[in-house]
This record gives C-alpha cells, structure tokens and sequence, in this order.
C-alpha cells in the first residue's frame, strides 16, 4: 500500500498547524500550570508538548538517516521558548523534506534503530502517518490538561484544519 506524497504534506501541514495553536495556548499558561504534573506519562502541558517535539525530532533524523542517541535533553529541551522557535523550524523541516517526495517514495521502506537499538524496517507514509498520529494524541491529552485548569484549548481536530481557507487538499 501506498499513500499519495499530497496527503503525506497534507498531514505533516496540519500537525505544523495544531502544534502550533497548542504552543500558543500553552503561552497563556502561568510556570506552575505549564508545569503542573497531572500524573500521566509526561506530566505536565510541558513535559508533553516537549515529548512530542523530541519525538517528531528523532523521527526526522531516522528518515534522514541520522537519529540522535537520545531522546529528549531536559536542560535543553525543556523551555517553552524552544517549543515556540525550534519546534516550527523542525516542523518547517518536515514539510521541506515532504516537498521533494513522489507518490512512489512514500512507499520507501526506511531502516532505523529504536533508542534500545532494536531494528526495524517501516515504509515512509507509515512513519509519516505516525508522527501525526503520535502528535495527535498527545495533544489531546495537553489540550486536556490545559481545560482541566480552567482555560479553553484552541479546536485542534483535523476536520478544523480542513476548514481553514487553503487546507482542504490534496
């Protein structure tokens, strides 16, 4: 199976897109509910949002061929400001790598190596399907958090994306 490289930019647009908005929700939030720990896997609106940009960072090197040794760096990565100026620039490297791809690319199988150092071999638009997906999820459970104390997330759902002038292709 393969999926069209227009669909491929499509949803790497739109996780640019919701990413985004939920780092400027995340703006409004005081240090103590950016870091208030809600028991779940990442903790807090912070600790998710920077789970996501690591992963969507680690992904990004695997199709490239060059995946870093670790996963996140707290010291570095764990500041709102770099979500708000390195994240879109990452996201911006998603979208120019997608530009280049033909509908027969995304059916390039990718080898890379999980941070245990387990191989694995996957087709392109299933690791690209992923890194949406994957952000997908943990924003929901940030837009969740961000609700639960008191503060309306901004409609992150795809449907919404399409909506918008411009994003309803391929």
């Amino acid at each position: 199976m393969h999926l069209s490289a227009d669909l491929l930019r499509t949803h790497l647009a739109y996780t640019a897109w919701a990413s985004k908005r939920l780092v400027e929700a995340a703006s409004v939030l005081s240090e103590a509910e950016l870091t208030r720990d809600f028991a779940t896997s990442e903790h807090s609106v912070l600790g998710t949002l920077v789970h996501v940009f690591a992963a969507d960072r680690i992904w990004l090197a695997r199709i490239q061929g060059h995946a870093p040794a670790r996963f996140i760096n707290p010291e570095a990565d764990m500041h709102l400001s770099v979500l708000r100026d390195d994240w879109p620039t990452l996201l911006a490297n998603w979208q120019h790598y997608a530009a280049a791809l033909n509908d027969t690319d995304t059916g390039q199988v990718i080898s890379y190596k999980d941070l245990k150092g387990n191989a694995y071999q996957s087709p392109l638009w299933q690791i690209v399907l992923h890194v949406v997906n994957h952000a997908t999820h943990h924003r929901g459970q940030a837009s969740g958090m961000i609700r639960a104390m008191g503060h309306t997330p901004p409609p992150l759902d795809l449907i919404a994306y399409y909506r918008q002038p411009g994003n309803a292709h391929p």
